[in-house]
């Protein structure tokens, strides 16, 4: 099976399997199955929502691949609802398969 990407969690939002988000979610950013689907059900509604929204999901990939650590936690907090301590995990996480720039 191929690594999963952000792609395959957009591919399952778009075809409205949040369970199958969820799962993406749990192998990128580290979340257990009830925050992963938590997570992709707020992106989902926040996707339905808010018009502006899309701009602010599009700047995760930025900030992933090009931006600091706080930016990221950031937007994990706004685009999948992470709050506390799951935002500092769902970093590094990321930061293992995406590291820093430098």
């Amino acid at each position: 099976m191929s690594e999963l990407t952000f792609r395959d969690f957009a591919g399952a939002i778009m075809g409205n399997d949040l369970t199958r988000a969820g799962e993406v979610l749990e192998e990128l950013v580290g979340l257990d199955k009830a925050a992963g689907v938590a997570a992709a059900t707020h992106f989902q509604q926040n996707m339905a929502s808010d018009p502006a929204f899309f701009t602010k999901a599009m700047g995760l990939r930025q900030a992933v691949t090009s931006g600091t650590d706080e930016e990221i936690a950031s937007l994990l907090g706004d685009c999948f609802g992470l709050a506390g301590a799951a935002i500092p995990a769902a970093v590094v996480a990321l930061r293992k398969r995406y590291p820093s720039p430098a």
